[in-house]
């Protein structure tokens, strides 16, 4: 049986018919590493000693195959590891070799992937996978399949170092190292373009749509991060590799308000400011708070949410209210909401973010900004129940501190989820309830025209959650 990421540039026995061009350059895995990293920098760890059986299946014609293949590549696995440098930042890199049978992966390819994670926690030093493969090898069967199970327990040992993994996907990836090393990864960044998928494009059904399998629909689906430029990989990379290895103690410090400043008369009042359309929203308060920030995207799930932001920043010192010292340049984790609906995707997403925050000991900021989970048939059939849960579970279980400020609107448990249980603030222009009045004076079989009445009755004004001790202030206000 075929490998479900055979790929269609590799002959019968799993040599590519392109030399491992794919890529910045058009140039293989040394090649690749030469572009990307700083000059100069790169060192090749030792190959482990050779396997004991290198042809477990005494497959014909494999041990020929092999050496063509390192005859055109100059390489003699599909794997080329060591340690560079990344705008500063040093690495361990696992390259991939297409050209050399079709980048699969085999007994002496997990040796290698294995002594690079070892190395990686070793050294203390974030593990970056760039990925051009085609899937296991052929020539060594079950053999081959089981490497897979290796580079997982690998990758969880690095994880439980608290070690950060951001994988760089080529073209093609497919198969079991897309499975692993690519979608298995803390951040994945792909290149434009790209053949993305567990499925290559041999064992697809016939009337699958080729663009279901690329770069751009994964990002669309939740399956990676971003889709970067070659020209902008280095400093994107080097962006995140910096941001992703700095891990502090302290919470994250609480934004000044960017809106009014006075305090609102009314609940409805409350409920008024909120829902202005010029009131800052989160993108505003992401932009003040960071010098740059680079996005975390999608739940891994096959879904995305725009009204979800998340991702990790440099945090401008100036932006906290009297918090500043000793931050400055300090890495903080985000979950923004953007003031709109929440789906299921967006509460994933962001526990994704809580999740990946507490194995690197990096601090948290979540923005509440939403009038409340969204309540369609779509939403219920996509699991918003547990969704919503597991969010609520991130944050209890959290190892790092979470900071949060309500910006908005504050509608029910969709607001709450993100927010951190005595750690929350609210800005003077925003509010927070068990429920919109409206829906509240619903449910209460009132007129709808009491909707005004009953947003004071439920006492969701800024001074009025202080009061209630549901807040432990209000930003920007001396009080605090």
């Amino acid at each position: 049986m075929a490998d479900p990421g055979a790929d269609p540039r590799t002959d019968g026995t799993g040599t590519s018919g392109i030399g491992g061009t794919s890529g910045i350059g058009g140039t293989g895995a040394r090649g690749f590493l030469d572009a990307l990293c700083d000059p100069g920098t790169f060192r090749e760890l030792p190959p482990p000693a050779p396997p004991d059986r290198p042809d477990p299946l005494s497959w014909p014609g494999y041990d020929g195959a092999r050496a063509r293949a390192a005859e055109r590549t100059g390489e003699t696995e599909s794997v080329v590891t060591g340690t560079a440098a990344i705008d500063g930042t040093t690495a361990v890199f696992i390259a991939f070799e297409f050209g050399y049978l079709g980048g699969s992966l085999g007994q002496e390819t997990g040796d290698r992937i294995e002594a690079a994670h070892v190395h990686a926690r070793a050294h203390g030093l974030p593990v970056v996978p760039v990925v051009a493969t085609g899937g296991s090898r052929m020539q060594e069967g079950m053999v081959a399949l089981t490497q897979l199970q290796r580079v997982a327990r690998q990758s969880a040992l690095t994880r439980a170092a608290g070690l950060p993994q951001i994988a760089v996907v080529r073209d093609p990836t497919t198969g079991g190292g897309w499975a692993t090393l690519g979608a298995g990864a803390d951040l994945t960044l792909a290149l434009p373009g790209a053949q993305i998928g567990f499925a290559g494009s041999r064992v697809r059904p016939p009337d699958a749509d080729p663009a279901a399998y690329t770069a751009e629909a994964q990002l669309r689906a939740g399956a990676v991060d971003a889709v970067v430029a070659p020209d902008a990989l280095r400093a994107t990379l080097g962006r995140r590799l910096r941001l992703l290895t700095r891990p502090s103690d302290g919470p994250a410090p609480v934004p000044r308000p960017l809106g009014r400043t006075d305090l609102p008369l009314t609940g409805w009042d409350a409920v008024q400011r909120a829902r202005d359309p010029e009131r800052p929203r989160a993108r505003a308060y992401l932009d003040a708070y960071f010098t740059y920030r680079e996005e975390l995207r999608g739940d891994r799930a096959g879904g995305t949410d725009d009204g979800m932001l998340c991702g990790f920043g440099e945090y401008k010192p100036e932006q906290g209210h009297g918090q500043e010292r000793g931050h400055e340049g300090r890495t903080i984790a985000y979950a923004a909401q953007c003031g709109t609906a929440i789906t299921p995707a967006g509460y994933r997403t962001a526990t994704r973010l809580l999740r990946l925050a507490g194995r690197l000991g990096i601090p948290v900021l979540t923005l509440v900004d939403t009038p409340g989970a969204a309540s369609g048939d779509a939403a219920e059939r996509a699991g918003a129940g547990a969704a919503i849960a597991e969010l609520f579970l991130a944050v209890a279980e959290s190892p790092v501190p979470v900071t949060t400020l309500v910006i908005g609107e504050g509608g029910s448990g969709g607001a709450l989820a993100p927010a951190a249980p005595g750690s929350t603030w609210v800005t003077p222009d925003a509010y927070f309830s068990v429920i919109a009045p409206e829906l509240a004076t619903a449910i209460l079989k009132r007129p709808p025209d009491q909707a005004q009445h009953t947003a004071g009755q439920l006492r969701l004004r800024p001074q009025e959650l202080v009061d209630l001790g549901v807040v432990r202030g209000i930003a920007g206000r001396p009080s605090d």
